[in-house]
C-alpha cells in the first residue's frame, strides 16, 4: 500500500491527558474495504484512536494521514472538507434528543460545506437533502421513521438512525463507536449485518470499536450478499475469498499491543491478548 492509496495511517503517533498516556507509539495503515476490530479494556485509547483519526484531537507527536493527506497539525477550519468524507456512529448512537429522525440525519448534509456541491448534482440528477436522508433511512430499514424522535424508538432502532446519520454522506471512512453495545444479541447481529452491507457496497473503510468477539468473528467472516439480500460466508462471495481485508487490534494503555488477523489472536499467548480471544463458539 502506497501513502497515497491508504485511507488512514498512523505514524508513531503519541497523546496525553496530563500525566496518562491515551495513545503511546500508535502506527497503522489501511486501505478502502478493509476492516479493522478494535478491541481494549475501558480507558485504553479506543475512542481517542478514533477522535485522532477524524482530527478531532491533535496529537502530541507522530504524524496522522487521512485520505493521504497529513492532518497532524491542521487547524479546524482545514479539517472541514476532509472530515465530510468520514463517518461515525458515536456510543448509543448520539443522537439529538430535539430533533426528529430525519433532522437528525439530515444534519451532516447540511453543515457539512464540502457535501452541498456533490449533494446537487450526482450521476446528472438532483439530489435533495430529504431524498439523501430517504434513502439513507431505507437503508437502514427505518424508512417510515422520519417524523419520529429518538425518544419514540428502541435501542436498536436508535442505533440504526445513527448509522444512517453517519452513511447519508456516502463516506469513505467510517468509524462506529461501540455499535452494540447494551443490545441484545438478535439487535446487534442485524447491526453487524449493516456494518457488512454498507463495506461491500460501497468498499468502505470501517474501523469498528467493540467489546463483543462476535462482531468482529462475523465481520471477518461474513460479507453481504447484493443478489440474496443476505449475509454469507466470505468464502462463498464470488472474488473476495483468500483476501485478508479484516485485523484485529488490541489497545493496552494508550498501546496497540496486537495486530494480526482472527488466527493470529486466538493463536496469541499475551494474558492480557488473551482476554480478548474467543472461548467457547461464537
Amino acid at each position: 500500500m502506497t501513502p497515497d492509496s491508504s485511507v488512514v495511517r498512523f505514524e508513531e503517533v503519541s497523546l496525553h491527558f496530563g500525566a496518562t498516556p491515551a495513545l503511546d507509539g500508535v502506527s497503522f495503515e489501511m486501505g478502502a474495504g478493509e476492516t479493522r476490530i478494535l478491541f481494549g479494556a475501558a480507558g485504553s485509547g479506543k475512542t481517542t484512536l478514533l477522535k485522532v483519526a477524524m482530527g478531532l484531537i491533535q496529537p502530541d507527536s507522530g504524524r496522522v494521514f487521512l485520505f493521504g493527506q497529513d492532518i497532524t497539525r491542521l487547524s479546524e477550519r482545514q479539517m472541514f472538507d476532509l472530515r465530510a468524507r468520514v463517518g461515525i456512529l458515536f456510543q448509543e448512537g448520539g443522537l439529538f434528543d430535539s430533533l426528529t429522525v430525519e433532522e437528525n440525519v439530515a444534519y451532516p448534509l447540511l453543515h457539512q460545506r464540502a457535501l452541498q456541491e456533490p449533494l446537487a448534482h450526482t450521476n446528472g440528477a438532483t439530489r435533495t437533502v430529504a431524498d439523501r436522508v430517504q434513502e439513507s433511512l431505507n437503508f437502514v430499514e427505518l424508512g417510515q421513521t422520519l417524523e419520529k424522535y429518538p425518544s419514540e424508538l428502541s435501542g436498536g432502532m436508535r442505533r440504526r438512525v445513527g448509522i444512517a446519520r453517519a452513511l447519508v454522506s456516502a463516506p469513505a471512512l467510517l468509524l462506529y463507536d461501540s455499535p452494540t453495545a447494551g443490545l441484545d444479541p438478535i439487535t446487534a447481529n442485524h447491526i453487524v449485518a449493516l456494518i457488512l452491507k454498507e463495506r461491500e457496497e460501497r468498499n468502505t473503510a470501517t474501523i469498528v470499536v467493540t467489546h463483543r468477539y462476535l462482531d468482529g468473528h462475523l465481520i471477518a467472516n461474513f460479507r453481504y450478499n447484493p443478489s440474496s439480500g443476505t449475509v454469507d460466508r466470505a468464502s462463498r462471495a464470488p472474488g473476495k475469498a483468500g483476501r485478508v481485508t479484516t485485523k484485529f487490534f488490541v489497545m493496552r494503555e494508550g498501546r496497540l499491543v496486537f495486530q494480526g488477523s482472527e488466527a493470529e489472536l486466538q493463536a496469541a499467548t499475551d494474558p492480557y491478548v488473551r482476554k480478548f480471544q474467543r472461548h467457547g463458539s461464537a
